[in-house]
């Protein structure tokens, strides 16, 4: 039987049984609140509930759980903190069917599925499921940050962020990975990290489908179709895609280098310099090719090596069409059409197009000779050089004449060679039309009518049109006689008189022969 309810709340049309439970009620309207705190003063529609408020004053916790013996204030909130013992979850979504242990839990879920934000930001009209996600939100407009750590001082609007900030300095990293059992400050971390393992990457670009692990890497993807670069340098107005670009680029104003070498103390710009460098110290060359098996220390000289076996040539000289395996190549073969000569030398101020012709001929003025034959110990500049040199050592003459099958240590050697065949000699001089097979003779030639001797003699100053004159009249102040006969070992200072002696030696041979007859 339905319980009879006569009094009638005139404002809801709710009923009651009575007329207390009305009068309470009413005030619901009214907003009288007759039950005043002595302490803080704040007000309550009825009694009950200043006997609870006064004990967070009072520290009365009279309703205790007899699971953990947590003691609470109220005995509702000893009901609710019970079914976390029992798992008693009497709440119910009717849409996903998902349980609450309270009633209040649920209607904010609902909202969820309803998508209806009651508490709106007076400042930006953003709005919220729940109450206190609009508190927090509020703080980013106050600048109010009431959670403040107690190691360092630095504050908080939330309370969340606090407790994973203080692991910063305990070092606790509750959230372990179960596949490689990596730690992780808070569970975000790792619910990222975990999509390495399981290749879950729920970001897609839209332009070119592309998908991100992490919504950051994506936002920074885009930046690429829309050529947004919202990081710009202070120094050179240069801008970036990502902040990282940016600190880094930053380096090279300030000559900041975090990065040092614990081997030889070398210092980077960035970390991946440090690391592509101290593979230099181990050896470590991870990156091997798949044809020839050599092993690289960094994949970008992988990938240039690769083009070896592919024929891939990408860059291409817009004025002659010739195409290069890599960039800087192309780079330096434009200098032949422009003239550009960038590489200076600080002594003689001489230019060059390419830095490394600059850096050989830096060792004409320090007389540096880093290149050593390992067989007789003499000294080069270019390693080029010594390679040519080694030949006289071991009788190599890789280049062979089509012709007539003799063949060179040199593929300059060669190329003079093949003019005797064809009897070209494309090189005439403009005062007596002699004609020459090669360049230098020409030039060593030309110096006969022009009287230069630019070669000379560091201890008498005699001047000599051709360097190995000069060589050879040096021999007088060393004393060096690198001409030896073979036959009784006399020395001599030049090729030209030991080749006169080695007739001697043929006239005895011949004379016995002769008297024997």
């Amino acid at each position: 039987m339905q319980k009879h309810k006569p009094f009638h709340c005139s404002e809801c049309q709710k009923c009651f049984t009575v007329k207390s439970s009305l009068v309470t009620h009413m005030r619901v309207h009214t907003g009288h609140k007759p039950f005043q705190c002595s302490e803080c003063l704040k007000c309550f529609i009825v009694k009950r509930s200043l006997v609870t408020h006064m004990r967070i004053h009072t520290g009365h916790k009279p309703f205790q759980c007899s699971e953990c013996q947590k003691c609470f204030t109220e005995k509702g909130s000893l009901v609710k903190h019970t079914r976390v013992h029992t798992g008693h979850k009497p709440f119910q979504c009717s849409e996903c069917q998902k349980c609450f242990t309270e009633k209040g839990s649920l209607v904010k879920h609902t909202r969820v599925h309803t998508g209806h934000k009651p508490f709106q930001c007076s400042e930006c009209q953003k709005c919220f499921i729940v109450k206190s996600s609009l508190v927090t939100h509020m703080r980013v407009h106050t600048g109010h940050k009431p959670f403040q750590c107690s190691e360092c001082q630095k504050c908080f609007t939330e309370k969340g962020s606090l407790v994973k900030h203080t692991r910063v300095h305990t070092g606790h990293k509750p959230f372990q990975c179960s596949e490689c059992l990596k730690c992780f400050i808070v569970k975000r971390s790792l619910v990222t990290h975990m999509r390495i393992h399981t290749g879950h990457k729920p970001f897609q670009c839209s332009e070119c489908l592309k998908c991100f692990i992490v919504k950051h890497s994506l936002v920074t993807h885009m930046r690429i179709h829309t050529g947004h670069k919202p990081f710009q340098c202070s120094e050179c107005q240069k801008c970036f895609t990502e902040k990282g670009s940016l600190v880094k680029h930053m380096r090279i104003h300030t000559g900041h280098k975090p990065f040092q070498c614990s081997e030889c103390l070398k210092c980077f710009i960035v970390k991946s310099s440090l690391v592509k460098h101290t593979r230099v110290h181990t050896g470590h060359k991870p990156f091997q090719c798949s044809e020839c098996l050599k092993c690289f220390i960094v994949k970008r000289s992988l990938v240039t090596h690769m083009r070896i076996h592919t024929g891939h040539k990408p860059f291409q000289c817009s004025e002659c069409l010739k195409c290069f395996t890599v960039k800087d190549h192309l780079v330096s073969h434009m200098r032949i059409h422009t003239g550009d000569k960038p590489f200076q030398c600080s002594e003689c101020l001489r230019c060059f197009s390419q830095k490394h012709s600059l850096v050989r001929h830096m060792r004409v003025h320090t007389g540096d000779k880093p290149f050593q034959c390992s067989e007789c110990l003499k000294c080069y500049t270019q390693k080029s050089t010594l390679v040519i040199h080694m030949r006289a050592h071991t009788g190599d003459k890789p280049f062979q004449c089509s012709e007539c099958l003799k063949s060179f240590t040199q593929k300059s050697h060669l190329l003079t060679h093949v003019q005797t065949h064809a009897a070209v000699k494309p090189f005439q001089c403009s005062e007596c039309l002699k004609c020459f097979t090669r360049k230098d003779y020409l030039v060593s030639h030309m110096r006969l009518h022009t009287g230069d001797k630019p070669f000379q003699c560091s201890e008498c100053l005699k001047c000599f049109t051709q360097k190995s004159h000069l060589v050879s009249h040096m021999r007088v102040h060393t004393g060096d006689k690198p001409f030896q006969c073979s036959e009784c070992l006399k020395c001599f200072t030049q090729k030209s008189h030991l080749v006169s002696h080695m007739q001697i030696h043929t006239r005895d041979a011949v004379e016995p022969q002769n008297s024997s007859l």
